[in-house]
């Protein structure tokens, strides 16, 4: 079964080799640095570098169409053979929205609240991005339906760095 996987920059690996992953999107600051994994082509890593913040604030990048264009493209060129992996820096907040809008993207057959359950479920530390969740919600005419599925899982147990976990997207 095609699977997202969610961790943080220090599992990335780990992720990786555990899963068989043969594509990474990486959304975290700009600059950080990331090493890709020796498994992942250079045309499979996808770098997106937009800070973790919902309102614009100075020094930052503020997640916007662009990036959330880049991640429906991103999601659309995986030929789910082997599973995808998704990391930020703690595995808690960008990565989880990149996640439920590369699933909800691939699958619009299946309830936007079918993949938040799936994120609570899987990850009490989960907190998706509000600000990547409502410009992908507008970017693929969802009426609101991810917003409010996302509203409704509420905020994660704070942490530090997330428990990895995957999101099962089913074949289609």
């Amino acid at each position: 079964m095609p699977r997202i996987h969610v961790c943080s920059l220090a599992r990335l690996h780990d992720t990786v080799a555990e899963t068989g992953a043969r594509r990474v999107l990486t959304i975290i600051n700009v600059n950080t640095p990331v090493t890709r994994p020796a498994s992942i082509a250079p045309d499979d890593h996808l770098y997106l570098g937009v800070s973790d913040i919902v309102t614009p604030l100075d020094g930052h990048i503020l997640p916007g169409e662009p990036h959330v264009r880049a991640i429906l493209d991103f999601a659309q060129g995986w030929d789910r053979a082997a599973p995808l992996v998704v990391h930020c820096f703690a595995g808690v907040s960008r990565s989880t929205a990149s996640a439920f809008i590369a699933a909800c993207a691939l699958r619009p057959d299946i309830a936007e609240d079918d993949f938040a359950g799936q994120i609570r479920a899987r990850s009490p530390t989960a907190t998706p991005n509000a600000r990547l969740v409502a410009v992908a919600d507008a970017a693929m005419a969802r009426g609101g339906r991810m917003i409010a599925a996302i509203e409704r899982i509420g905020r994660g147990v704070d942490c530090y760095e997330g428990e990895p976990f995957s999101l099962d997207i089913g074949r289609k």
